[in-house]
């Protein structure tokens, strides 16, 4: 439970970041994608996505956007919406701010965007503080664990069923890491979101 869905303590670390946005009116949630884009993943999910007629927010890493512009492109055509998630996967903890800094700001140059996700969702306070006067800090309420080699695609669909509630940020991953656990979890727990009456949103207030 503290990895899928972090405590209250471990949120306190990161003022002004958002870890869920209810929405009092009606159920919603925010599904999101972390680690793409990628030619072998990207696509795929892109295409569940409008089988489903629901919209993403990906958090793409600076340099897959680079090597794979085309599928970047993809993401924005289909309506939806990107963050950042630094040029090269950075853990902040392991890099002094201004290296980090500069490394999200390196991914800016080609993810045009207010929103930002720390990898393995780890900061220093410096870092924290310095990015939150360009970013809105998009955390997460539920995190799949979609890549990890220790848990199977049930596990992964069980932890949605589980934690998601209204104004749930949703986390899943568009990674060959995460792809066997998501290509049989994913469909799946959109359908059963969908059959509990959520709407998926996306972060498009913070981007006008």
């Amino acid at each position: 439970m503290l990895i899928e869905h972090p405590p209250l303590l471990y949120r306190l670390l990161f003022p002004g970041a958002i870890w869920r946005k209810e929405d009092n009116g009606r159920k919603c949630l925010f599904l999101t994608f972390d680690d793409g884009p990628i030619p072998e993943v990207t696509p795929w999910v892109l295409d569940v996505l409008d089988r489903y007629g629901v919209k993403a927010t990906f958090f793409c890493v600076g340099e897959n956007v680079y090597k794979h512009p085309d599928v970047y492109q993809m993401i924005l055509d289909r309506g939806h919406g990107v963050g950042n998630h630094t040029y090269n996967h950075l853990q902040g903890l392991r890099f002094r701010t201004k290296d980090y800094t500069a490394n999200v700001g390196k991914a800016a140059e080609l993810i045009h965007s207010p929103l930002f996700r720390p990898p393995h969702g780890h900061m220093r306070r410096p870092q924290l503080v310095a990015l939150r006067k360009q970013y809105k800090i998009i955390m997460w309420d539920v995190i799949t664990r979609d890549y990890s080699p220790r848990v199977t695609s049930d596990d992964v669909f069980r932890t949605v069923c589980k934690y998601t509630r209204n104004g749930s940020v949703v986390v899943f991953h568009d990674s060959l890491k995460a792809e066997k656990n998501m290509r049989e979890a994913m469909p799946r727990s959109i359908e059963w979101l969908l059959s509990e009456g959520y709407r998926f949103d996306t972060f498009t207030d913070f981007a006008r």
